[in-house]
């Protein structure tokens, strides 16, 4: 998708391609031959950047053609470089400006409360977004009003398109941030299927707190010359690395089947 586009983010969608796999294979109520339906789990992505693995998700899950998978950010196609509110199945918001996902989320958490309907908000943010005071704000609002129904997930890979988040603004102690809003905190190795589907089946016991899962990644997890560095939060391909990132991902791809097998 990104070769065809000739631009586009590569190392958050793929040290966050585990839990969008958890997401809408083992998680969600959801249906993708019925994408508006009224009591669907609802997905909000803050971090609007890294939609190529959103979009192709919900391609794998049946909700459009994977074909069109290569029309990315070309002119006149339903799939543009931040997800565009309703322009495919299953896109629930306008994603862009880093810092609004979890309030646009809080919306549909407040929504469910009050018309009485049992769906979960999920609401996925990076890590350097929390750099920004909207974040904070809504956090500390979704904690004071208890909204138990909101699963935010961070994908804390530790890295911004200017280098190292504890460098340029340090973000820890997360965890004790998160408690001292009235969060529950959960913690889990971001590409660990098992962990992730667990934290997930917790949040949707807790009913007294929303629930944020910290999901520590690898930027650019499966390609050797990408991985932990923050240089490629954005940037295109040269000619033959590419066919090298696909091939390193087809064997890991090709490996963990056969652990599973």
């Amino acid at each position: 998708m990104l070769v065809e586009a000739g631009s586009g983010h590569v190392a958050g969608p793929l040290d966050m391609a585990d839990v969008f796999t958890v997401l809408y294979f083992w998680v969600l109520n959801h249906k993708p031959n019925d994408p508006w339906w009224d009591d669907r789990d609802r997905v909000y992505l803050s971090n609007g950047h890294i939609c190529p693995v959103w979009y192709a998700t919900l391609a794998n899950a049946g909700y459009f053609p994977r074909s069109e998978l290569k029309t990315l950010r070309k002119l006149n196609t339903r799939l543009q470089g931040h997800p565009h509110y309703h322009s495919l199945p299953g896109i629930e918001n306008t994603g862009g400006p880093l810092g609004q996902g979890l309030s646009q989320a809080i919306g549909s958490s407040l929504a469910a409360r009050l018309d009485g309907k049992r769906y979960r908000t999920f609401s996925l943010m990076s890590d350097a977004e929390h750099q920004e005071g909207q974040a904070w704000e809504a956090i500390m609002f979704a904690g004071k009003n208890k909204l138990h129904n909101l699963v935010a997930i961070m994908d804390r890979n530790n890295i911004q398109i200017d280098g190292f988040t504890e460098e340029i603004m340090p973000l820890e102690p997360l965890r004790a941030k998160y408690e001292a809003f009235n969060w529950h905190v959960l913690e889990v190795d971001g590409h660990n299927i098992e962990e992730i589907v667990d934290a997930c089946h917790e949040a949707e016991a807790i009913f007294e707190k929303p629930t944020v899962i910290i999901a520590h990644t690898v930027p650019g997890k499966g390609v050797d010359f990408m991985e932990q560095k923050y240089e490629w939060h954005s940037k295109a391909f040269k000619p033959g690395e590419a066919e090298t990132a696909l091939k390193e991902l087809r064997t890991l791809g090709g490996k963990i089947r056969g652990e599973h097998e």
